[in-house]
């Protein structure tokens, strides 16, 4: 791969690849840092893809294997996070951030489903491909994130009377 074809791969994934990554770390330094880690192993690898589809999938899904290992580190289990750092770069109206927040809140199980579905426009099929899940547990799961979601909007309404 050339450089100017990596620079171009660059440029179109980095900005879903992080989004994606934050979703799971829930911090900006260390999404930054799996992000690069997951454009080493393309610049790195020898794979050839079918299509351009194929290599992004491959992207989205070495980036939530990177995420959820990165999780399982010994010192991200054992550092309390204070507050969550915010997704830059997004021009999105406040009620959108809290909306996204609330998404970034949900399980794990949830969480990844809810924000390719919903922010990155896949289907229940494809996130399924991804994620390595049968689609029927891509729809439970996005079921229940938005079973949660109306729950913590339905408390902060209650709580703004």
């Amino acid at each position: 791969m050339s450089t100017q074809q990596f620079e171009e791969k660059y440029y179109r994934y980095k900005d879903l690849l992080f989004r994606i990554i934050f979703t799971y770390v829930k911090n900006q330094n260390d999404a930054e840092d799996i992000l690069q880690e997951v454009f080493t192993k393309l610049y790195c690898s020898n794979k050839s893809f079918e299509t351009e589809e194929h290599e992004k999938r491959w992207l989205i899904r070495l980036s939530v294997n990177l995420s959820k290992n990165h999780l399982k580190l010994f010192w991200n289990k054992k550092k309390d996070i204070f507050e969550h750092d915010c997704i830059n770069g997004t021009s999105t109206p406040p009620e959108q951030n809290d909306l996204l927040q609330m998404v970034l809140d949900l399980p794990d199980k949830c969480k990844a489903p809810m924000y390719l579905h919903y922010y990155e426009g896949y289907t229940c099929k494809q996130i399924g491909e991804i994620l390595g899940c049968r689609e029927s547990a891509i729809k439970m799961r996005l079921k229940k994130g938005r079973e949660l979601l109306k729950i913590i909007l339905e408390e902060e309404e209650l709580y703004e009377y």
